[in-house]
């Protein structure tokens, strides 16, 4: 990876633009972080896969360009809903098109959902779904008739769906990339519903219909797109297409950006943050971050299986000394999961910094001044910030409770597979809320979500958000998710550290590239000024 980005750094003029050629051909420089796992929406998980798959596919709705709370209209010109917001009709437009031509079509939509919440697919985002009737059952295999679940195409171009409860912010749920369509023929041409191999998302396969197409992807050095000519909103698109570099490596990005290879960074190395307000301040941007940096805890792996010994570690880190002297971003130290971020809402529990209490707490599991104890493993994904955070922590765990702490760093795919399989003991881990509402964050760790990804179960919990997508009232759903959070705070599957700002070096010539809490960019408005 850091050879391929380098090579592109230090003279290989072949394949795309620096960032000042860029301006004039049209086409924007991102830096993505990391190497997609996958460009298939109903598999994908993380923030680098959504930056690409949202420039090739669009939803029902779409991102809107300032505010995080409205739903733009995508594929659907129009929607109603009934009275209490348990029905919603989506009127398709008449000029959606794959980008082979096909008219996209409600039953494409369809398609889609029944696809996302086959069992057998094991989409780990399947759960998203089940504000819809019918489709929990239908995902656990209780139901094998699909017509069961609340989704209907009443044509080519209405969509019905049908929820569980009232949920009058369904708009912003279905611009995520898990209710995407997908196009039929492609699909079973490549293996069929069920195929994970990501065949038909390669280039010369991959059929999307959003405002770019998929041009060029060369593993571990860049995916190129390019504005599509069939999509039904062309004529807006102004940039001429985008590419994403995959620089896992900070300081490499921050290279590629000062040698003008790039407009955009994914992220900022901590240690250059007080250099760069000095020196580059028309460039980096803070900005607040709708998401947590948190710890996942395998509690199927002694001695994690001992809530005692989970709360020890929570006790024994001081977020505020993270957040002031270690990551240096603005970062806020959190006193629970779900960010502070939501007016209507409060988290029932406040994490304190306690090391008197982590101490008496292992020595309560039997393992006093932390002897006996075995090595805690603390897995992250290849970035030097993750790095940072992990020496820091296990520095404290290792000051306040005496036990070896090792650090596993490994690259994003293989991470997040680790992570997945429950290869870990504990895991580095962040979330940026998928649209805003605490429930974004709180329906992760059902017992059978495919984002759980700690081996936690609590039927309490599982009733309690399941109470909430069924609630009559706001203030009731609201009431039901603060008592969830309570039970995940008791248990701890997750250790929250901080909430998170967005760090970024931006090029001014980069336009329409607003402040977002969710940071979800329709890529259609954005563009380049060339001055």
């Amino acid at each position: 990876m850091l050879g391929a980005v380098l090579l592109l750094i230090t003279g290989c003029h072949e394949g795309p633009p620096g960032a000042d050629e860029g301006v004039q051909q049209g086409i924007l420089l991102l830096g993505n972080g990391a190497e997609p796992r996958t460009l298939d929406p109903h598999l994908a998980t993380g923030t680098v896969e959504n930056h690409v798959i949202s420039a090739l596919m669009e939803g029902l709705t779409n991102y809107h360009l300032t505010d995080e709370t409205l739903a733009e209209p995508g594929v659907a010109e129009r929607w109603k809903r009934n009275e209490d917001a348990t029905e919603w009709t989506f009127y398709l437009r008449s000029d959606a098109r794959w980008s082979n031509g096909d008219p996209v079509t409600a039953r494409d939509f369809v398609y889609g959902f029944e696809r996302m919440l086959t069992p057998a697919l094991g989409a780990e985002y399947a759960e998203m779904l089940h504000v819809v009737k019918g489709a929990a059952a239908f995902h656990a295999g209780e139901v094998d008739d699909f017509s069961a679940v609340g989704v209907e195409a009443i044509d080519d171009h209405t969509l019905r769906i049908s929820l569980v409860g009232p949920n009058p912010q369904f708009p912003l749920m279905v611009n995520h990339y898990s209710w995407f369509p997908v196009h039929r023929p492609t699909i079973e041409a490549h293996g069929g519903l069920l195929a994970r191999g990501g065949e038909w998302t390669q280039v010369d396969n991959f059929v999307g219909n959003g405002p770019f197409v998929l041009a060029e992807w060369k593993p571990n050095q860049f995916i190129r797109i390019e504005k599509s000519p069939t999509y039904w909103d062309r004529e807006i698109v102004r940039l001429n297409g985008i590419v994403f570099y995959p620089a896992q490596d900070e300081n490499t990005e921050l290279r590629m950006f000062q040698s003008g290879r790039l407009h955009y960074t994914y992220s900022v190395p901590t240690n250059e943050i007080a250099h760069l307000q000095r020196r580059q301040s028309e460039h980096l941007h803070i900005d607040p971050f709708m998401g947590v940096y948190f710890y996942r805890v395998n509690v199927t792996r002694p001695p994690l299986d001992d809530v005692r010994v989970r709360e020890a570690l929570a006790c024994a880190i001081d977020r505020r000394l993270l957040a002031e002297r270690v990551t240096q971003g603005n970062e806020i130290a959190a006193s629970s999961y779900v960010p502070d971020m939501f007016p209507d809402y409060e988290s029932p529990v406040q994490l304190e910094y306690d090391p008197e209490r982590a101490r008496r707490l292992l020595a309560e599991a039997g393992y006093l001044n932390g002897k006996g104890i075995p090595p805690i493993e603390i897995l992250f994904n290849t970035m030097d910030a993750h790095r940072k955070v992990a020496e820091a922590i296990g520095a404290m765990w290792r000051e306040t409770l005496n036990i070896e702490v090792r650090l596993l760093n490994k690259e994003w795919r293989v991470y997040l597979d680790d992570q997945t399989n429950l290869n870990f003991m504990v895991s580095r881990s962040g979330w940026i809320a998928d649209y805003p509402d605490p429930m974004s964050f709180l329906d992760l760790y059902t017992t059978d979500n495919g984002n759980n990804n700690t081996g936690w179960s609590n039927s309490d919990y599982d009733r309690a958000i399941d109470r909430a997508r069924r609630a009559l009232t706001a203030e009731e759903r609201l009431q039901l998710l603060e008592e969830a959070e309570a039970i995940l705070m008791a248990d701890l599957p997750v250790i929250p550290i901080y909430w998170y700002t967005r760090k970024y070096l931006k090029d001014p010539r980069l336009k329409n590239w607003f402040p977002k809490p969710l940071d979800n960019r329709p890529y259609k408005y954005i563009y380049l000024e060339n001055d």
